[in-house]
């Protein structure tokens, strides 16, 4: 494998995350040829959305966090949202701009896959007490791999996204009488109630209820 200039990552964006692992840098690197390709910086307000292709439950799900640091597309910021297809690839959408995936090639996850970073990782191994050296390789090759060798850019020029207009008004949940932004206030006998009270829409509570 060729060696590039290898990237560096600022600390804050590594405390933010919480540990050092292989992925974060990668979806900060994704984070940054997006931006290139659509001639984009750092995204102070709310002009971009970022959309990542993993879903829950993935390890590769740590690349959200480096792509949210370098573009600015933030959960937060209503700019950051999953679309579940178990991929790592994440798309940059700028309006006016147009829209960009990056997805990380398949030789390159088989090379990464090698390494013995993940021989501790699928035996539940945190990444903060694998061995330091094996950490550091792994890293290591992410951080210095040519983007020709990591990356598949397409650009999107028909892709849309827009998110439902956001709304300050808000409604105090009949029966708890916490208050509820209006689109998630669900009426129950004529009164309004919260998701919780309500019973409704409660997938994810559910899913979290089968795990304990």
């Amino acid at each position: 494998m060729a060696i590039s200039e290898k990237v560096e990552i600022p600390q804050g964006v590594w405390d933010f995350h919480g540990h050092i692992c292989p992925f974060m840098p990668i979806g900060y690197r994704m984070g940054q040829v997006a931006m290139r390709e659509l001639g984009v910086s750092h995204i102070g307000d709310h002009g971009a959305f970022g959309l990542s292709e993993m879903g829950v439950g993935h390890p590769q799900t740590c690349m959200i966090d480096g792509f949210m640091a370098v573009t600015g597309c933030t959960y937060g910021k209503l700019m950051m949202e999953r679309l579940n297809y178990g991929k790592v690839a994440c798309l940059l959408v700028v309006p006016g701009k147009g829209a960009v995936r990056v997805y990380l090639k398949s030789e390159f996850q088989d090379e990464l896959g090698k390494q013995e970073f993940f021989v501790y990782r699928k035996k539940g191994i945190e990444p903060s007490q694998v061995p330091a050296d094996v950490v550091k390789k792994v890293v290591d090759m992410v951080l210095t791999a040519p983007e020709s060798e990591m990356f598949t850019v397409t650009k999107l020029p028909d892709f849309t996204f827009s998110r439902p207009k956001g709304s300050f008004n808000k409604m105090k949940c009949s029966k708890c009488g916490e208050y509820v932004f209006e689109r998630y206030v669900r009426m129950v006998d004529g009164k309004p109630e919260c998701i919780p009270c309500s019973g409704h829409d409660q997938t994810w509570i559910n899913v979290l209820k089968g795990q304990q």
